[in-house]
This record gives C-alpha cells, sequence and structure tokens, in this order.
C-alpha cells in the first residue's frame, strides 16, 4: 500500500511531535513508564535513554546516522531497552540525566544518550555519537557494543558505584551555603557579572553565545536602584547587537536560540518559545528605562511573530520550530542577491543588499544571513537619503520579503503546549499590553490566560502538556510558578480578579504539591509524582529559570500585595539557600538575583481605584516607568470583602468619584493623584527618595 511505513514502534501512540519523529524508527522505542521500567528488569537488560526535543538539529542528525540505521537498531534492540523522551515533557528525567552526564564528562547537550541499569542508575553517557569512530568521537556502534560488554562483564562494579553516583546527584542540586543578604552581595555579583562581559559584542563569554537574558534584566534592576551607568551599558549593547544581528530574524521578528559564533551572527537556526517570552519582556523593560523606539520595535515585532506563528487557536502557544527545512539547516531563512532582486527589483536591492549584507559569497555556506552590516546613519551618508525616509524603505522591503518567504517550505513546527512556556509568554504578552497599553496584547494574553485555567487544569493542578485537546502529565514546580507569575501579571494589566483569585489558588496548591518536609523550599517534582532515581530541588536557571527563582519572586510579590508576613519570610528562607552562590556563580541565579533586588529594595505600592475606562490614561505614568517591584491592586467600587483579602486598598476612596492612584511604601501613602501630571509628581518624588538613598 502506498505511503506504508516499514516500520512502527511504541511511539505512534505519544502525542509528543519529537516522539512521533521516531515512531518509525527500526529501533523498538518505548516511552518512559512502567512498561519499559518492567521489560528492562524481566529480560535483565541495560536502559539506553535517548533524551531530546523535536528543534535540535543534532537530535536530527543522530536519527538519520544511527536510529533509521538497520544494523544500528539490530544492535540497540538486541543489548538494549531503549527509551525515547522528550526533555520538554520531562524535565525532571532531563535534569537527573544530564548532570550525571555533566558530572562524568564535563559537558553536556542533546541528543542525550545515557545507559542505565534496570534499577535507573547511570553508568556511562554521553552526548551526540557519530556511527561509526568520527574525529576523536567513539561511534555509535562501538560504544553500544562495549556498553552491552561491560554490563554483562562487570556488573558487581557497577552496583558497587551505585550509592556513590546517586549521591554525588543529590548533591548536585543543593544551595551554595548562606550569606547576609544585603546590597553589598548583589554589588558583588554586579562585578563577576562585568569581568565575564563581552566589551566587543556584548553577552558573555565567547562562540557559542546565548542571550543571558535574566543576567541582563538583573543588570537593568541594578542600573534602576544604584544609577551605574555601565550596568545600563552592558545591557543596551547586548540588546543592539542582538537586535541587528543574525541571532533575531530580521524579516519576521523573533529570535532563534544561540549563535555558534561570538558576535550574534550565524544561530542554531531553531526558534524557542522560551527565548522569545524571555527577550520581549527584557527588551520592553529596556524601553521603559531609555525609551528608545527601537527596543519597541522589537517587542511587538517578536510578539507578533509569536502571535502569526507560534499560536493554537484554543489560545495556547506551541513550543518550537525547528532549525532545518528540506533537510537543510537554515534554508528557510537566507538569501542570495538574486533572490532579493527578483522580489525587490534591481534597484531597491542596491540598498536592501548592502544594508543587511546579502552579498555573492554569503555569509554562511555560500547564502546570506541578514544582519545590519552598518548602521542607518551610514547608509544615509552612502545614499543621500534621510535616515526617516530610508527606514521607512527598509521596513516596506521587510515586508515584501516576508511575504515572499513565507511561500518557502517552512521548518517544522512542535505544536505540543508547555504549560511553564505558556506562563512565560503570558507574562510578556500581558506586561507589553500594559505598558504599551495595547488591547490586541491584552486580548491574546487573557485568552492565553483562560487556556492555562481550563485546558491544563484539572482539578486544581497543572499538567505539564498539550497538544490537539488532550492534556498529559504531571506539572513541575516550574509550571506552578511560572503560571502564577502570568495571572499575576494578567492581574496587574487587567484589574479583573478572577486571575489573582486563580493565582492564590495555585500558590496553596503548591505548597501541598512541592514544599519540602522543613517548610522552607520546594521540589521540582510533586508528591505524588512517581518515584525517580532522586527527588531533587532546582536552584540554577538554564535556557529558562528556575522555578524556585519564580516562586521566590511571586511569594514577595504575593507578600506585599495579600498582606502575608509569613510569603515574605520565606521568600528570605530561600534567598538564604541560594545566596552562597548568588556572587560565586552568577551567570546561573539571574532571575534570584531580581528576586534579591526585588528583597532589599522597597515595592511600589500602587492602589487603583475607579472604572476601567476612566483609569486607563490616568495610569500612564506607571506605564512609561521602569517599576521593577510595582505591585498594582485595583478596587472599581467600594467593596469591603475584597479590602479585607488585599489590605493595600483598605482606607482607599476615590476623590470626587473621579479615578484616583495612591502610591504607597510599607502602606505608607502620598497623597493621592487624579490627573496624570500629579502622579507624575508623585513617581518623581518616589524615584528621587529611592535614588538618593540608593547613593548613601
Amino acid at each position: 500500500m502506498a505511503g506504508k511505513k516499514k516500520h512502527t514502534n511504541r511511539l505512534s501512540d505519544q502525542s509528543s511531535p519529537y516522539l512521533l519523529q521516531h515512531a518509525h524508527n527500526p529501533v523498538d522505542w518505548y516511552s518512559w513508564g512502567e512498561e519499559a521500567l518492567n521489560a528492562a528488569r524481566a529480560q535483565d537488560k541495560p536502559i539506553l535513554l535517548s533524551v531530546g526535543y523535536a528543534a535540535c538539529h543534532w537530535c536530527h542528525v543522530m536519527e538519520q546516522q544511527s536510529f533509521e540505521n538497520e544494523e544500528i537498531a539490530q544492535l540497540m534492540n538486541e543489548n538494549f531497552i531503549n527509551i525515547k523522551v522528550d526533555r520538554e515533557e520531562r524535565p525532571d528525567l532531563d535534569a537527573i540525566y544530564m548532570n550525571f552526564v555533566q558530572m562524568a564528562t564535563g559537558s553536556g547537550g542533546w541528543p542525550l544518550t545515557v545507559f542505565l541499569s534496570p534499577n535507573q542508575v547511570p553508568f556511562y553517557g554521553g552526548t551526540y555519537f557519530p556511527p561509526e569512530d568520527s574525529q576523536g568521537r567513539p561511534g555509535f556502534k562501538r560504544v553500544l557494543r562495549s556498553v552491552a560488554e561491560t554490563y554483562r562483564t562487570r556488573r558487581s562494579e557497577l552496583e558497587e558505584n551505585r550509592e556513590e553516583i546517586i549521591q554525588r546527584l543529590g548533591q548536585m542540586t543543593l544551595g551554595k551555603g548562606r550569606e547576609q543578604l544585603e546590597k553589598g552581595l548583589l554589588d558583588q555579583s554586579y562585578t563577576q557579572v562585568l569581568h565575564r562581559f563581552d566589551s566587543q559584542h556584548g553577552g558573555f563569554g565567547g562562540a557559542p553565545k546565548f542571550p543571558s537574558t535574566m543576567i541582563l534584566g538583573f543588570l537593568l534592576r541594578y542600573y534602576q536602584r544604584t544609577g551605574t551607568e555601565k550596568a545600563l551599558e552592558m545591557v543596551r549593547l547586548s540588546l543592539d547587537e542582538m537586535a541587528r544581528g543574525g541571532i533575531y530574524d530580521q524579516l519576521g521578528g523573533g529570535f532563534h536560540r544561540y549563535t555558534v559564533d561570538e558576535r550574534w551572527l550565524v544561530p542554531h537556526f531553531e526558534k524557542m518559545l522560551y527565548d522569545n517570552a524571555l527577550l520581549s519582556r527584557l527588551y520592553l523593560e529596556a524601553y521603559q528605562v531609555t525609551g528608545d523606539s527601537y527596543y519597541r520595535e522589537i517587542v511587538e515585532e517578536t510578539l507578533e511573530y509569536v502571535q502569526r506563528e507560534m499560536m493554537d487557536p484554543s489560545g495556547g502557544f506551541y513550543s518550537s520550530q525547528d532549525a532545518d527545512s528540506e533537510g537543510e539547516e537554515g534554508k528557510f531563512y537566507v538569501w542570495t542577491p538574486a533572490q532579493v532582486e527578483a522580489v525587490l527589483g534591481r534597484e531597491d536591492a542596491s540598498i536592501f543588499n548592502p544594508y543587511f549584507d546579502v552579498t555573492d559569497s554569503g555569509n554562511f555556506e555560500g547564502k546570506s544571513i541578514l544582519h545590519h552590516r552598518m548602521t542607518l546613519g551610514e547608509l544615509s551618508q552612502s545614499r543621500g537619503k534621510s535616515g526617516e525616509e530610508l527606514k521607512g524603505f527598509l521596513d516596506q522591503a521587510r515586508r515584501k520579503l516576508l511575504e515572499a518567504r513565507q511561500e518557502r517550505v517552512k521548518p517544522s513546527l512542535d505544536d505540543k503546549v508547555l504549560t511553564a512556556w505558556n506562563g512565560m509568554m503570558l507574562t510578556s504578552f500581558a506586561e507589553a499590553a500594559f505598558v504599551l497599553n495595547d488591547s490586541k496584547f491584552l486580548e491574546i494574553a487573557v485568552k492565553n490566560a483562560e487556556f492555562l485555567a481550563s485546558a491544563v487544569m484539572v482539578e486544581g493542578r497543572l499538567l505539564r502538556s498539550w497538544r490537539q485537546g488532550r492534556a498529559h502529565l504531571n506539572g513541575y514546580l516550574e509550571d506552578y510558578a511560572l503560571v502564577i507569575e502570568g495571572w499575576l501579571t494578567t492581574y496587574q494589566a487587567t484589574g479583573d480578579m478572577r486571575w489573582l483569585d486563580h493565582a492564590c489558588r495555585l500558590m496553596e496548591r503548591q505548597f501541598e504539591l512541592f514544599q519540602d518536609e522543613e517548610g522552607n523550599d520546594f521540589y521540582f517534582t510533586s508528591s505524588d509524582h512517581e518515584t525517580l532515581l532522586i527527588r531533587q530541588k532546582e536552584y540554577q536557571d538554564n535556557a529558562t529559570p528556575a522555578g524556585a527563582g519564580v516562586t521566590c519572586l511571586n511569594l514577595l510579590r504575593l507578600s506585599v500585595l495579600l498582606g502575608k508576613k509569613e510569603y515574605r519570610e520565606l521568600a528570605q528562607s530561600m534567598l538564604h539557600q541560594v545566596s552562597g552562590g548568588l556572587s560565586q556563580f552568577s551567570s546561573v541565579f539571574g532571575y534570584w538575583l531580581q528576586a534579591l533586588e526585588f528583597f532589599l529594595s522597597p515595592a511600589q505600592e500602587i492602589a487603583v481605584l475607579g472604572k476601567a475606562s476612566e483609569r486607563e490614561a490616568l495610569l500612564q505614568p506607571v506605564r512609561e516607568r521602569f517599576l521593577p517591584n510595582k505591585v498594582l491592586a485595583f478596587l472599581q467600587e467600594p467593596d469591603s470583602e475584597l479590602v479585607q483579602k488585599i489590605p493595600l486598598l483598605d482606607g482607599k476612596t476615590a476623590i470626587d468619584d473621579r479615578a484616583t492612584v495612591y502610591v504607597c511604601r510599607n502602606y505608607a501613602c502620598q497623597e493621592p493623584a487624579t490627573t496624570v501630571e500629579g502622579l507624575e509628581r508623585v513617581l518623581a518624588r518616589i524615584s528621587h527618595t529611592r535614588s538618593t538613598a540608593s547613593a548613601q
């Protein structure tokens, strides 16, 4: 029959696009679960655990070279129980076994290839293996034969190492001691970040280069509090270079995951939802700090890309777009001079191509990744036209090329919806809706907030993954923390009490499911999660913020909003847990540093009274300012029950039945403002007081 596959394995009934990509390999794949673990025990075979994700280029390479190879598949099937895992759906498994590989080899990455005993203890692992020995890497065939032989002949030795491996894996997730929670700790962290900064290209370190979004967010807060110009310079150089580089999609908006060089030119072309959530928020904050309209454009283009390419009709956001199309990495994104000329015409192409570095020789495998090779001022000087005129021309040219590019074969889409990543994207849309006063972004935010409250919420708890109407898998700490953050931000953007209620209920459920035995920290997995090798805690940020760090910031905000001192005390305890690592390993504690900035600085407590239609214009001074510690509470009409729940509203009345804003510190308030000018004066006074206090 036409189209019939030669092989079909157990992955064919999975919902993950990544697992489905492997459903017709000759490998006898299992998904992670009791069936696979029981088979390993019953057949006394080691487990070959392969972890990857749909947008991973080298995962595709290893599949084509090894998992579709009949000889290699036979070796795997005869000697191992083979388990394929989507790391985005199962970050718990990925974290445990990635820690092992990093501990054993000093590096990690995906695809992750780990060999386990039937009782889940790892004993050998690596990342990508070529099918045959190549460039110093052992071939996968040789690895398979060697590991199988080791398991048969050195079983007792592997068993002897079991407890040591488990102990070392447990220690990798512990905090790094305690230090005093004081501003000097932030100064030390800033100094360490400064020493790692790339003063030529922005960002941190060399190739490959990742955006380091959370550390840049800390630097913005550090600048806001201290006025340290160098902190802002580091942020601006990084954001400018990324936005002008190949890591940013110059036609369609949105960011690729990272670049293989140090100057942001050549990306691995996959686009991840989480990067675009975190970066759009960072550029939005930079726009508030600087007033630079270029940053606003990047925010709008990125969020419009997400709406156009990454949004399910139900309101959820998809996970990623692949790096490859038609079997070639980056083919969808690159251009030749002739291709540009075919769309724009020769004269317009003669302006566009030099600006975006489209040349005959190219900058990537004979073709060109679009990036700004010159400034608009340099182009203006060379062409004898005004910058404004040229910008209008370039924007129009970009739209034409984007329209033409849409006719190309698109990279494949991982259309599963991950709860944690949606929480991040919700925060970005809701905050952008508030800051930019954009009704379109607000509509998207509310739709996604409603999706999270229904599609992935079952009996008051979150599930991890949703696709095509089906949600499954237990939610993790990061799912709860990031959705709470998203709902809190939606409340602050809308004043709609249901989102605060949702956040508060989910926070209570998080306590029930994740809080540790001492009551001062949280596990990554819930109390009723399946038993794994270890039940770990996650402190360090990776590509996404650690759920514990997000929780700490959530607790601080809720403590102000709800008047719950116990939340602040718990946040303080959590900060103590990681305080020893903040100044020593700042690069992996960016969200914690933002939380510590909040903890050590006064919150901007803003009570907003009056109907939504009346308060929109009045809140403009709040929208314009970067107030990272702001906590807004809304009262549309007198409501004693609501006032009891939110102490910040207690004793506040609308002046002359007009929309009124109170700005407070520790519940002590400035005079109420009923005009934009009045609110401007209050906020300016508070800003001056804060900067004076920081200087002392």
